[in-house]
């Protein structure tokens, strides 16, 4: 039996998005799940738009996400080179030998001639299809030709039913006389994307490919390319589109964020893995996973075909779950330079340990580092008001047992509710707004134990004037 062999094979013309991981997320898992092997191919004959550097990104952002991959341009494989620019050679010979037996013809047509035929079908109420201008041509017309602009198109039988099961929408259905003869090699000699797609994945013997939706159209296209070559075809699955709380495709959401602007914002890889796995595959597991735990509840079954919503609270979910078992001391990285220099060194865990159930992006801690060791405190307006009704007798009461019992948070507490009367929020409310602020927060007893002595002193006295 061969193995599982899936892969991702992005275009380096811009940075990853959300979609993106998704599907290298689960060509990932799916090779993980079954002991088969995850490739990456960078798919860059767009030439006025690939690019070095998104190259250098995408493979960045996807070691930053922690999805590994067993062949690629950086470690190659037995299927190499994994960069289409370098694989110029493989299509040259299949271009040859569909036009030796007659499946493929060179076109001379013009662009603009192209989209004249276009509008006139438009207008007919026919859907555009290239109409065989130059599919007759006789030898002698072609060489006469020779020398101009050409591009290599496949000739498609008529009549045909292109039939195939899709892993996760099911039975397929596509008529040739809907697609015409198709463009395989651009009049610049380079290939044209679902021609050089099939017959890598072929030849790279990819077993499964998990792509969006919006390649299902390109499917009996490929089907044609490799059943007249005879090549062996992959299993396809169209995933689902990711569409945004608007209901637009997330791709081209005006603000879309792409996994490097998650980075530098400061959500954790783990938080966005476990919120796209998600995004179109139900989990019994409510619970963080990583890589091992999401292959093992995988099944490509369980693959919806309905778009899937993204949601920045669901994000923000798992956020606040990675955060929360992330070591203390992965997580003081994680803060901002801000937090370094205004934490002591002695307590740098302490502080992690009090500010993490409040902590959501690396600006919240260093909000309150700023808080608990800044020398000014700004208050919030509802902090204000509730110090102000609190009044000075109440602060001039907590100077008092601070002088005395300032050591140890619950004997002062016990002791201000004793001389005041005060309980519950009545009095700890105007406390946490004079040490912290602001009315809510990291839980008070662990503030305590880090905001400076003198600082203490200093804020519940600003409460008496």
């Amino acid at each position: 039996m061969t193995s599982v062999r899936t892969r991702f094979a992005p275009s380096p013309t811009g940075e990853l998005h959300l979609g993106n991981v998704r599907t290298a997320l689960y060509a990932a898992i799916l090779a993980r799940a079954e002991q088969g092997v995850f490739l990456l191919r960078i798919e860059d004959t767009d030439t006025t738009r690939s690019l070095a550097v998104h190259e250098a990104s995408l493979m960045a952002d996807l070691s930053w996400l922690g999805i590994p991959w067993g062949e690629g341009p950086d470690r190659g494989g037995p299927y190499g080179p994994y960069r289409q620019s370098e694989r110029a050679q493989h299509y040259a010979k299949f271009y040859a030998r569909l036009e030796a037996e007659g499946h493929a013809y060179p076109c001379f047509c013009t662009e603009a001639t192209l989209e004249r035929h276009r509008t006139l079908q438009r207008l007919a109420g026919r859907p555009p299809r290239y109409p065989g201008t130059c599919a007759h041509l006789s030898r002698a017309e072609t060489n006469a030709r020779q020398g101009t602009t050409v591009a290599l198109r496949l000739r498609v039988s008529p009549g045909l039913n292109l039939q195939f099961t899709d892993l996760v929408r099911g039975p397929q259905s596509f008529s040739s006389d809907d697609i015409g003869d198709f463009v395989i090699r651009r009049s610049d000699g380079s290939p044209a994307f679902m021609f050089a797609n099939a017959i890598d994945d072929s030849l790279m013997e990819v077993t499964h490919v998990l792509r969006g939706a919006d390649h299902l159209s390109n499917t009996p296209r490929q089907l044609l390319i490799l059943t007249l070559l005879g090549l062996p075809v992959p299993q396809y699955g169209h995933l689902s589109l990711i569409l945004g709380a608007d209901g637009a495709p997330l791709s081209k959401r005006e603000g879309a964020r792409s996994v490097r602007e998650l980075r530098e914002a400061g959500y954790l890889p783990e938080a966005v893995l476990n919120h796209l796995v998600r995004l179109g595959h139900p989990y019994g597991d409510a619970g963080l996973l990583n890589l091992d735990g999401m292959a093992a509840g995988f099944a490509l079954s369980e693959l919806g075909s309905a778009p899937a919503r993204h949601d920045e609270t669901a994000l923000r979910h798992w956020q606040r779950e990675a955060l929360a078992v992330t070591n203390w001391t992965t997580l003081w990285d994680w803060l901002p330079t801000e937090v370094h220099a205004l934490v002591p060194c002695h307590d740098r865990e302490a502080f992690v340990a009090a500010v993490r159930p409040n902590l959501l992006l690396p600006a919240d801690g260093a909000h309150w580092a700023r808080a608990i060791y800044s020398d000014e405190l700004d208050l919030t307006v509802e902090a204000r008001a509730v110090s102000t009704a609190a009044g000075g007798a109440f602060f001039r009461a907590a100077l008092e047992v601070f002088a005395s019992h300032g050591g140890e948070f619950k004997s002062f507490i016990n002791e201000l509710k004793k001389m005041t009367g005060m309980r519950g929020p009545e009095l700890f409310h105007p406390i946490r707004a004079a040490l912290t602020g602001a009315l809510a927060g990291p839980e008070l007893a662990r503030l305590w134990n880090l905001i400076p002595p003198d600082s203490i002193r200093q804020r519940l006295l600003a409460g008496t004037r």
